[in-house]
Formats: C-alpha cells, structure tokens, sequence
C-alpha cells in the first residue's frame, strides 16, 4: 500500500507542471553519448511520448557527434574541434549529412512512432537559412574557420507549427542552406536555441553528458542548480564554462533574451532525466534564468 501511495504522490506533484504546460511547446536537443545507447535512447523518447500525450508541444532538435565520429575514423578522416564547434571540410560536410538525415533522424522517427507518438522527421536545411560561421580567437583576435560550419540567419516555423498543430512531434536535424543550397553543420545547441526562439518556446532544454553546469568541472556533483544571465560573463572568464559547454550557454542567453522563458541542462544518461526535470518541484539539472528582465 505505502508503495501505491507514494506513487500517487508523484503523479499529484506532476499535475500542476502538467497543468503549466499544456499546450506550450517545449524544445528539446537531444545529443552526446546517450545516443549511443538504445536503452537510454528510447527512455528519453518516452519521455518525450509522455510529454505529447498529456497535451505539451515537444520539438526535438538532435545531434548524432558520437556516430559520425565512427563514419568519419572508418573513412580515415579526423574529427576536429574549435571552441566547441567540429571544424567541418567538404569531405566531413558530406559524412554529417548522411549520418544526421539519413541515420539517426529516421531511427529517432521510428522509436517515437513505435510508441505511439505521431512524429516526423524534418531534414534542417528544409527550414533554415545559414550563412558561414565566422568568429575572431579570444586571445589573439585572428579570425577561426571552422569551413562549412554555419550560422543562422533565418528559420521558417511554419511547416514545424504545422506538425504542432497535428499533434505531430518534429524531428529536426542541424542543418542549414545558404541561397545557393550550400549545406552547412550547425552545432546541434545552436540550432535547438534557434528554433526555439522563433518558435517562442516555452521552454529550451539541453540533454547533455553533464548532469548539468558545473562549478568545478572536475566534480560531477558540483552541479549548479540555477544560472542567472548576469553571472555568465564573470563564469566564462574564469573558466568554469568553456569547450562543448559554450554554445548551449550562447544558444540559451540568446532564447532566453528573445522571450524563452526558461532553459535546462540536464543529464541525458540520467533515467528519465527529462520528466524528473520538468515535472518535479526540484528539478535535476541547471536551470538558467535571464535576471536582466
């Protein structure tokens, strides 16, 4: 009996979360490792399958690093990274495309219908325009090339609204194309902030390989339960966020400035990470709030 009741409980803590959202879309990037692991994999898309069945407007915006990091050794080519971002040639442009439209999109799809969520993929450069990402080194002030790496410059919502409306989930992958149909990589957190900002999301949330922001790097548990905007400047110069952790924290304060009201990091490989982070009164991960309103 004492186990039933404190089942009940939960489900009682999770209605007013459920009641709050009903109806808000919720964005959601799903990468790092855990998308190697089948089990993790489908545990986070239940999640997102609970989420769209109590009325919430779940958007997920994936990743694939791990997998094309296979393709691109079995090809004998090298993974690169600067600052964050995977330094992308032609012949690495080609390995992305195919892994991230062709490979992990579908199978995201087919597990989401598996479990009775209606879900379609959208293959990025469909919906977003980018241009090439530039950028000067901190220190030195040269300018960085990452090749076909891209920023972008617009997002058409419209066919992603469209599936909303269905009750279909979008599946997209971080693409773009230029005016010319050049295709670029689009860092997967850059391209989840992109999407939710112009969709005015309710919510940004990043899956990571980190429970969430960490005061010492080195400690797993040091995990910092809210980020306030105006403390990002003053953690970045002293190094507690850097490397990969970067553009989620770029691409968060850029949602959060354009009216997102709030961003997660949370960790992927946690069970459930997703609804113990969203329909929980304590939450899991590192909430970021813009205290600049």
């Amino acid at each position: 009996m004492k186990n039933v009741i404190q089942k009940a409980n939960v489900l009682i803590e999770a209605l007013p979360h459920i009641q709050q959202f009903r109806g808000e879309t919720i964005v959601v990037k799903f990468g790092g490792s855990a998308m190697d692991n089948p089990d993790l994999v489908r545990g986070i898309l239940e999640d997102v399958a609970f989420m769209s069945c109590v009325g919430m407007r779940p958007v997920i915006v994936h990743g694939g690093g791990k997998s094309i990091n296979m393709r691109l050794k079995q090809q004998g080519l090298q993974a690169s990274f600067l600052q964050g971002l995977r330094v992308t040639d032609s012949a690495t442009m080609n390995v992305v495309e195919q892994v991230l439209n062709h490979e992990v999109n579908p199978r995201l799809v087919s597990t989401l219908n598996d479990l009775s969520c209606k879900a379609r993929g959208i293959h990025g450069e469909d919906i977003i325009t980018a241009r090439k990402h530039t950028a000067d080194d901190r220190a030195s002030g040269e300018p960085l090339d990452w090749g076909f790496v891209g920023a972008i410059t617009h997002v058409d919502v419209l066919p992603v609204r469209a599936y909303l409306e269905a009750d279909i989930t979008p599946v997209i992958t971080p693409l773009g194309a230029d005016a010319d149909r050049h295709i670029y990589n689009i860092n997967a957190d850059a391209a989840a902030a992109g999407l939710a900002e112009r969709l005015q999301a309710r919510k940004l949330v990043f899956l990571s390989d980190v429970p969430g922001l960490l005061s010492d790097p080195r400690d797993r548990t040091s995990v910092m339960s809210t980020l306030r905007l105006s403390e990002v400047e003053d953690l970045v110069d002293r190094g507690i966020i850097g490397g990969g952790m970067l553009p989620k924290i770029d691409g968060a304060l850029k949602a959060l400035k354009a009216g997102v009201r709030k961003t997660h990091i949370i960790d992927a490989a946690l069970p459930h990470s997703l609804l113990l982070e969203l329909f929980t009164d304590k939450g899991i991960g590192t909430e970021i709030v813009n205290d600049r309103l």
